[in-house]
């Protein structure tokens, strides 16, 4: 029989892997933007942006709801990320979108994207030694 606690660490591992998809996904649409104006100057740059910031709102509202799940204990495993920034992100961009500064996209996708992944990585991969060390403990007292 399954514990609520690895119920709640399975949980914890999908809302990490639909982060790291999300980013995956930023980094793969945006391998050839070498600048702001990529995103600005055609039809299509704009449709990029407007996805590009739906993956970042996705990204932090994520980081939110682990945040809120883990009662703020388990992201501070990864103190070199701004968590409340990458929080942040996701509330300026879902509620100034039309004030919002394709360079802060940019930003984004150059400065913070590769840190973040890696981060999240780091995450993901402690939770599955987690899941799996529970799952011996679990099979060793039967």
């Amino acid at each position: 029989m399954e514990s609520e606690y690895s119920k709640d660490l399975e949980l914890l591992l999908e809302m990490l892997r639909q982060i790291r998809t999300a980013g995956t996904q930023l980094y793969d649409w945006n391998k050839d933007v070498n600048s702001v104006s990529d995103l600005m100057k055609s039809e299509f740059g704009m449709q990029r942006l407007a996805g590009n910031c739906m993956l970042i709102q996705v990204i932090g509202e994520g980081v939110s709801k682990i945040e809120k799940f883990t009662d703020g204990k388990f992201l501070i495993l990864r103190p070199e990320i701004p968590w409340k920034k990458v929080v942040g992100m996701r509330n300026r961009i879902s509620h100034g979108y039309f004030d919002l500064d394709a360079g802060y996209v940019e930003n984004i996708l150059k400065e913070d994207l590769l840190p973040l992944m890696e981060a999240i990585d780091a995450l993901i991969e402690h939770v599955e030694t987690m899941i799996m060390e529970r799952e011996v403990d679990e099979h060793c007292k039967e």
